[in-house]
C-alpha cells in the first residue's frame, strides 16, 4: 500500500468517528487535486490549536527524524533509498497521529491540513510524485512542521534550524 492511500484511509477513519463522510475528508483534504480552492490553516480566534499528548509525541518524533537528516537534505547528499527510509518512518509516525490523537473538531479540521501537507512530502520523498524529488518532498515535510508549529500549542516546540 502506497503512503498517500494509507494516509488517505487513516484519514477517512478519522473523518468516521467524527461522522463525516470518508470521500469528503479525503478531498478536503487534497482538495487541490480536484481543481477546488485549498482550505486554509488558521489560528483559533488569534490562539494557536490545543494539542494532545499523542499529537505531540508524534510531531516531535518527525522533527527528530527530519532534523536528523537536514544537513543531508541541505546538501543533496541523501539518496533516494534514504529518502524512502525517512518517508517510511515519517508515515508511520504519522500513522499513529491519526490513530491516537483526540482533538475537538475544529482543531482536528486544522491538523488535516498539516498532515496533507506532510502526506505530500512523503509521497514525493518515496518517488511517487510526479515531478517531486526527494529533497523537494523533504522540503514540504519540513513546511508542514513550521505550519505546525505555528498554529498548534505544543510547549516547548523548537522550529528546525534551516
Amino acid at each position: 500500500m502506497n503512503a498517500m492511500k494509507g494516509i488517505r484511509t487513516l484519514l477517512a477513519a478519522a473523518g468516521l468517528a467524527l461522522g463525516l463522510s470518508a470521500g469528503s475528508l479525503a478531498a478536503d483534504a487534497h482538495s487541490h487535486e480536484h481543481g477546488a480552492a485549498p482550505a486554509k490553516l488558521e489560528l483559533n480566534n488569534v490562539k494557536k490549536w490545543a494539542t494532545d499528548e499523542p499529537l505531540r509525541q508524534g510531531m516531535q518524533a518527525i522533527r527528530k527524524l527530519m532534523d536528523a537528516s537536514l544537513h543531508d537534505i541541505h546538501e543533496g547528499k541523501l539518496s533516494a533509498a534514504k529518502y524512502g527510509e525517512l518517508a517510511k518512518k515519517v508515515n508511520g509516525e504519522v500513522g499513529g497521529i491519526v490513530a491516537n490523537c483526540k482533538l475537538e473538531p475544529k482543531a482536528d479540521a486544522q491538523l488535516h491540513l498539516v498532515i496533507a501537507d506532510i502526506a505530500e512530502g512523503v509521497e514525493a520523498m518515496e518517488g511517487k510524485a510526479k515531478k517531486a524529488r526527494g529533497q523537494s518532498g523533504a522540503v514540504k515535510v519540513i513546511g508542514a512542521l513550521e505550519k505546525y508549529g505555528a498554529h498548534f500549542d505544543h510547549p516547548g516546540w523548537q522550529p528546525l534550524a534551516h
